[in-house]
């Protein structure tokens, strides 16, 4: 047999498919592409120990498990415990929804991630006609005590834990997942997960807010005081540069924009009488794991050594817990394209192994799918699947901080902490995060950076294969999650009889109750508990706040 050389040319030989030549060489696309990161910071051709000259190793790098974290917050990393495997899941029904849970737990899944729809994301009850066209279709529609026991029917919350990504009414879900696990007979101090409760990133960049920015600081801290003294196993917030990066943000924007926030909230935590180390240690993160490689890793390993930083030299914090940042990770769903989805498969392995090489502590991978729809079940499971490859057989886990000491990514590192010190330093002298929300400088930021990298993809200084390069001439078809529109009238229907059937007296005279404590700056989570347990809605609770603090448009900016 006759080995043809490499790159052999397979057009119009007898026997075999004509294929047209590809439109431009690899070698041609790879020299013309920007020799830098996403977030505009130089790479040279190489890197060697002259670049480490005046490094610091004991104190910059240190040893996993030990200050100031840059290599890991554990000594073993991944062998003592693999990172935690979180699919953010949610469509439809509750109903629909736990089916979706069951599955994904059955094929190793070893935590879960609700996924709310708009409407609950944003207060309102499925019959609430801002509500109209959007139930079920982005995520779980939730508007109860009775949906929420639904999601998790058969669910065990001692055993399992549960993140939500929910903002605006954060505290609301929070009390119907407390109430829940109680019906199950689990008290509030043995549940574990995470709640976003990040209400800053959506002024920020994501925009699903309610109130203004000062009532739902006020909230987030009542969830920190509430939860630190009543469920030790519960991250009462996760600080979220996620959104952030999806909205335009670059690395180091997301980086330093996600620390701000994180120093705001300590300082209105602090402002309210409790002390650093009774709740930094149930702080917790999530990040953005994005395409450019070793970017991302050393944005990991900066953004622990910052926050060891911070919470040591800016707020004094003695327990070792509050210096460690922990951090959940998902791919980034911004990197998808609709163009040759599969090869969004192929994406987030990448993102994946990087989110792992710069040490998170849990992991959601992108289904292939979703640059078009919720995912498909085995969009899904292949997704499930990119992990436990990724554990099981790559051997990346077996050591930890596999790249601790490579002059680039070390060089890296530093880089992206300076250029984030800056932001964050900017940030203090305009006033704080929340002046900076309202008079436009995060929005302007992201916007630039958006615009930035927009243009450098018609302008092919970057790529995106299947979008500015090696492009179909057809859409590659793939099957799609499609959401029924019966299911909007069937919640519609379901919140409907709620209001029938519970003893309506009790739901406003605890209505009435939350109200009155709103306007005096009481904890609310006791009393939002109170109406949850009534079988008070989403929507009502959320009208009831709004008249104490009122609702918030965003100011225009450009």
């Amino acid at each position: 047999m006759v080995e043809e050389p490499s790159g052999a040319n397979h057009t119009n030989l007898p026997g075999k498919a004509t294929f047209p030549a590809p439109q431009v060489s690899l070698n041609e696309l790879a020299s013309a592409r920007y020799m830098g990161t996403h977030s505009d910071i130089p790479v040279k051709e190489s890197y060697d120990q002259l670049d480490l000259s005046t490094y610091d190793l004991a104190n910059r790098l240190g040893e996993p498990g030990k200050p100031p974290f840059t290599r890991g917050i554990h000594p073993a990393m991944y062998r003592a415990r693999m990172w935690t495997l979180r699919q953010f899941s949610g469509f439809g029904t509750p109903e629909m929804t736990n089916a979706r849970f069951r599955y994904l737990l059955s094929q190793g899944e070893t935590g879960l991630s609700v996924a709310f729809d708009m409407p609950t994301l944003m207060g309102y009850d499925p019959d609430d006609e801002m509500a109209l066209g959007e139930v079920g279709r982005e995520g779980v529609s939730v508007s109860s005590l009775v949906d929420m026991e639904e999601l998790f029917k058969g669910i065990e919350l001692d055993r399992i834990s549960v993140s939500m990504t929910i903002n605006g009414p954060a505290i609301v879900l929070l009390a119907l997942y407390i109430a829940a696990a109680e019906r199950q007979g689990v008290p509030e101090a043995a549940l574990s997960g995470t709640i976003q409760n990040d209400i800053l990133k959506e002024y920020i960049a994501q925009k699903e807010y309610i109130f203004p920015p000062e009532p739902s600081i006020k909230l987030v801290i009542d969830t920190f005081e509430y939860c630190a003294a009543k469920m030790p196993k519960y991250n009462f917030i996760s600080v979220s540069g996620y959104h952030i990066r999806e909205a335009g943000a670059n690395a180091v924007q997301e980086l330093a924009f996600t620390l701000a926030d994180g120093i705001t909230y300590v300082e209105a935590a602090l402002k309210r009488g409790l002390p650093i180390d009774s709740f930094a240690p149930r702080m917790s993160f999530f990040f953005d794991s994005h395409i450019d490689f070793f970017e991302e890793i050393a944005k990991f390993r900066a953004a622990r050594r910052m926050w060891y930083g911070l919470m040591k030299n800016r707020f004094h914090a003695k327990d070792p817990r509050s210096m460690k940042l922990r951090f959940h990770t998902q791919t980034a769903g911004v990197s998808l394209t609709a163009q040759q989805p599969q090869n969004n498969a192929v994406r987030v392995a990448y993102e994946a192994l990087a989110a792992v090489l710069g040490g998170t502590q849990s992991l959601h991978t992108n289904a292939m799918d979703e640059a078009l729809a919720l995912p498909t079940e085995e969009a899904a499971k292949v997704a499930v699947r990119t992990q436990q490859i990724l554990a099981l057989e790559t051997n990346v886990a077996n050591t930890a901080d596999p790249l601790g000491g490579s002059y680039f990514v070390e060089k890296l590192t530093d880089e992206i902490e300076a250029r984030a010190w800056a932001l964050i330093n900017e940030i203090d002298e305009r006033g704080g995060v929340v002046k900076c929300i309202k008079n436009g400088f995060f929005q302007r930021q992201i916007s630039d950076s958006a615009y930035a990298f927009q243009k450098s993809l018609e302008e092919k200084r970057r790529f995106q294969v299947g979008v500015n390069c090696f492009r179909d001439s057809e859409p590659t078809p793939i099957p799609i999650l499609k959401i029924d529109p019966e299911i909007e009238k069937k919640q519609v229907a379901r919140v409907k009889k709620l209001r029938s059937e519970r003893d309506g007296d009790l739901v406003a005279e605890k209505l009435k109750q939350l109200e009155a404590a709103a306007g005096s700056n009481e904890n609310l989570v006791p009393y939002i508990l109170e109406c949850v347990k009534s079988y008070s809605t989403v929507g009502e609770i959320v009208r009831s706040l709004k008249k104490v603090y009122g609702g918030y448009a965003e100011p225009s900016v450009f």
